[in-house]
């Protein structure tokens, strides 16, 4: 299970990460010229997008922290999964259904993760 949870905490945050610096160099981010989903919730907000950079860098240092922590078993490595599932959430469709599996994994699974 750890394999899997290091696998999805990459996934999630290396992506985030590179797609803030990439936004931050570029002005677009990784893909399609109009981001995902998760843009429009911050359209109504009237929030650019394209300024959101240092908060992709920002989740993704700190999934990679959660991943480290999760492979050396450090105690805090389980409340700091949680609070990092549910702070992605709203990176639909692929962050949030990573969040998700990470969210619900950690719940059901703690006692055989040995975390």
């Amino acid at each position: 299970m750890k394999i899997f949870l290091t696998m999805l905490g990459l996934l999630n945050g290396g992506y985030m990460l590179v797609d803030g610096v990439f936004v931050m160099l570029k002005g677009k981010f990784i893909g399609t010229d109009k981001p995902g989903p998760w843009a429009n919730l911050f359209y109504k907000l009237n929030i650019d997008v394209f300024k959101l950079g240092p908060i992709f860098i920002t989740f993704g240092i700190l999934w990679l922290i959660w991943v480290y922590a999760l492979c050396t078993t450090q105690s805090w490595a389980y409340i700091f999964g949680l609070i990092i599932s549910l702070f992605t959430l709203w990176y639909l469709p692929l962050g949030t259904l990573l969040s998700i599996t990470i969210f619900i994994s950690l719940m059901t699974m703690k006692n055989k993760m040995g975390i």
